[in-house]
């Protein structure tokens, strides 16, 4: 079972979220909250598998609130709902380290989300994905030398090292890209390592969103 905690500080949204995700047979919600400090004392309260929350709230808001259960629990799996207008905070999340980013409107797409999530996987709505380049780095530059110039940290990899951060960014665990690359579970586990520290990276969602940028 997914032990799920849910904020939004829209009471509609948050029963509804509740009503479609407790009819999923393995996931379990443990409770609601409607702002930042409900999620910090929800969390700490029930210990979740994840926590799914609104990034914009009146009061402490589910950025700030992200960051105070990470300090507290760094491995904490969070997971943010936001809109096309959330921009500048999609892109201090995916630094902070959370989990997930997706679209709220996508109703459907969230279970199968969380459950990649319990996987160890990062996942990205779609719309987050197809506007990475304005989101993460702004618009992409006109002249062409300098559209090299800000593809080239995936040039410092490996061709090997390519291929696993390809993987990476398609959402595949470690084993899944032992499996496919037919290397071990340990090299990939290494690899991902490395190349994490090459390109000054924090986590795999942050590797996935330089893959997609670079494309």
């Amino acid at each position: 079972m997914i032990r799920l905690i849910i904020v939004d500080d829209d009471p509609f949204i948050c029963d509804s979220l509740k009503t479609i995700l407790s009819a999923q047979p393995d996931i379990e919600v443990l409770g609601v909250g409607y702002d930042g400090e409900e999620a910090v004392g929800l969390y700490r309260s029930h210990l979740p598998d994840i926590l799914l929350t609104d990034i914009q709230m009146p009061g402490l808001s589910g950025l700030d609130a992200a960051a105070a259960i990470l300090a507290e629990f760094p491995k904490a799996r969070i997971v943010l709902l936001t809109t096309f207008s959330d921009d500048e905070y999609i892109v201090s999340a995916l630094r902070m380290g959370a989990k997930g980013y997706l679209i709220k409107q996508d109703v459907a797409t969230i279970a199968p989300a969380l459950r990649l999530v319990m996987a160890d996987q990062s996942v990205l709505g779609n719309e987050v994905i197809d506007r990475i380049d304005d989101l993460f780095y702004g618009e992409k530059p006109a002249d062409p030398a300098a559209s090299q110039a800000s593809e080239s940290p995936l040039a410092a990899l490996s061709q090997r090292e390519f291929e696993v951060a390809e993987q990476v960014a398609q959402g595949l665990d470690n084993r899944e890209i032992a499996a496919k690359l037919f290397i071990s579970e340990g090299t990939v586990r290494n690899m991902v390592s490395s190349i994490l520290q090459k390109l000054g990276l924090k986590n795999r969602t942050q590797l996935a969103v330089l893959y997609y940028k670079g494309r």
